[in-house]
């Protein structure tokens, strides 16, 4: 007897045919946190991304199996999308999905933008360090046992207690205890904002993380000129000419002649060869610049008329007391 074909439910069904269209028209997904977010926040997100992404959220499981479905009709497409998303465990947790074609970085800002502030309630892990700043609370004394069993030290000013220093009571990453959130209620601090966090951008078959997408243009060329010198520097203790070394072949080729020119009789015109050894033996002539390397450089014509000039004064000065 033949198997019978799993059918699934309508809401399914159409799911599945939502994120296969998303799939087909984007080429960029955000996978994106969704912990501690309300769903008026995911709302206002899905209005402000009109017409420049979409938002689909879901079980991991459902979202696997969609992929899992596309790699069976043998895409290469499809099987890199289930390798990065589903074999290297990115869809884990409680996540969803944005998927563009547009400018990620615009991407991130409007999801970003959407945070509300939150207290810190007992059990939640912190997305954030929280320091309770020093000063007067306006508590009154009998609350100092709080203070006390967090390590923070404090006074009485004026019947009110009053913090002596900064103090960090959460780290990041830990989760809030019930003395910490007492006291942070107490002192009406609301440390935490929450909203969609970026954990991973999938970009035409790369993944990479968030932070990228903070990259200015000052910060590539930076990182550009770091990747040419190393380049350089490795290609010039191996021996192997590039274009990145070629410039410093070239001069330290110049430096060697220099050097030759220095130590024996030989003399070379170009670059002011003759002038950059006198140089270095005997120093720059007074009042002048140190000679530039550069081909057929001569003598600036200003201060050969400055001499011209003074030679024709003394001439004039001598005849008029002769």
């Amino acid at each position: 007897m033949a198997p019978t074909q799993r059918v699934y439910p309508a809401k399914k069904t159409k799911y599945f045919g939502t994120m296969g269209e998303l799939l087909d028209e984007n080429n960029k997904i955000l996978i994106v946190g969704v912990d501690n977010v309300q769903s008026q926040q995911v709302h206002n997100i899905r209005i402000a991304l009109r017409g420049k992404a979409q938002m689909l959220m879901g079980k991991n499981t459902m979202m696997s199996k969609v992929l899992l479905d596309r790699v069976a009709k043998g895409g290469e497409r499809d099987k890199l999308l289930y390798q990065k998303l589903v074999q290297d465990k990115l869809l884990q947790g409680n996540v969803g999905l944005v998927f563009t074609n547009g400018d990620l970085s615009e991407i991130r800002n409007i999801i970003e933008s959407e945070k509300v502030q939150a207290p810190a309630k007992q059990g939640s892990v912190a997305p954030c360090d929280v320091v309770v700043p020093a000063g007067n609370t306006g508590l009154e004394p009998t609350k100092t046992t709080f203070f006390q069993a967090l390590n923070i030290g404090t006074k009485i000013v004026k019947g009110t207690v009053e913090i002596l220093k900064d103090e960090k009571i959460i780290t990041h990453g830990h989760k809030v205890s019930s003395s910490e959130a007492a006291l942070l209620q107490m002192l009406g601090i609301k440390p935490f904002w929450y909203g969609l966090n970026i954990f991973h951008v999938y970009d035409n078959g790369s993944v990479y993380g968030p932070a990228v997408l903070s990259m200015t243009d000052a910060d590539m060329r930076e990182k550009v000129s770091s990747g040419i010198s190393n380049l350089a520097a490795l290609s010039l203790a191996l021996g192997i000419p590039t274009k990145a070394s070629l410039p410093h072949v070239i001069l330290n080729a110049f430096k060697d002649i220099l050097s030759i020119s220095v130590g024996t009789d030989y003399e070379f015109n170009e670059f002011n060869g003759k002038d950059l050894k006198q140089s270095v033996l005997h120093g720059p002539k007074p009042g002048t610049a140190a000679p530039a390397a550069s081909s057929g450089a001569k003598p600036a014509e200003p201060a050969k008329k400055a001499v011209e000039e003074e030679e024709e004064e003394e001439t004039a000065a001598f005849g008029l007391f002769d």
